[in-house]
């Protein structure tokens, strides 16, 4: 794992504005005037999709225009002259993100193309007691590594710093404040000790 002040866009999504497809997206996958090509398909656990003539083919990893241009290249070579592909996503699980650590609903939410960190810490209804809103850690994969910034939300809501972008798959992680946990504990000592003196002076 490496360590960035800022991370960048996933690979291979034109600096952020094509999304990548996953394992267990659902495809609707349209030919041009050939309709009995067309096929609802979802992509295996192991990012392969089948279709009809052209057999099996990788889809995750890829975008929807790579994934058009390779379909239209297989039909093409043998069975279709020049053939129009359409491609829609029709349920996305790749553009899930996952926010833990010291937040209210700690969960996995969908999110859209634009998201940002400000939205998904909303999302999961903003920090508990004791979350460090400077201790937010983005982890995101990049290729074969995975990549972790640390961002202080604190900052960016003051304008100090911009909003990141966050991407499907991130997974975000807010840990808890020191000194919250020592008032939070400070705090219910002093409330057992006033609790014992109060039962110290019944009658």
């Amino acid at each position: 794992m490496q360590v960035v002040k800022d991370l960048p866009a996933p690979q291979n999504t034109q600096n952020g504005s094509e999304q990548l497809l996953s394992a267990n997206d659902v495809l609707e996958v349209s030919v041009f005037q050939v309709d009995n090509l067309n096929r609802t398909v979802q992509i295996d656990a192991s990012g392969q999709i089948s279709l009809p003539l052209i057999g099996t083919m990788t889809a995750a990893g890829k975008t929807v225009r790579q994934l058009e241009t390779e379909i239209e290249t297989a039909y093409g070579a043998k069975y279709l002259q020049s053939p129009d592909v359409t491609i829609f996503v029709k349920e996305s699980i790749g553009q899930r993100i996952t926010v833990d650590g010291e937040v209210n609903r700690a969960g996995i939410y969908p999110v859209s193309s634009s998201a940002s960190l400000l939205d998904a810490i909303a999302l999961a209804g903003g920090f508990n007691p004791v979350g460090d809103a400077g201790k937010v850690f983005v982890y995101r994969n990049f290729g074969q590594s995975k990549l972790v910034a640390n961002y202080n939300v604190e900052e960016i809501r003051a304008g100090k710093n911009r909003n990141p972008r966050i991407y499907g798959g991130d997974v975000i992680v807010v840990f808890a404040s020191k000194s919250k946990i020592a008032m939070n504990n400070l705090k219910d000592a002093l409330g057992l000790a006033s609790s014992a003196a109060r039962i110290a002076v019944i009658p």
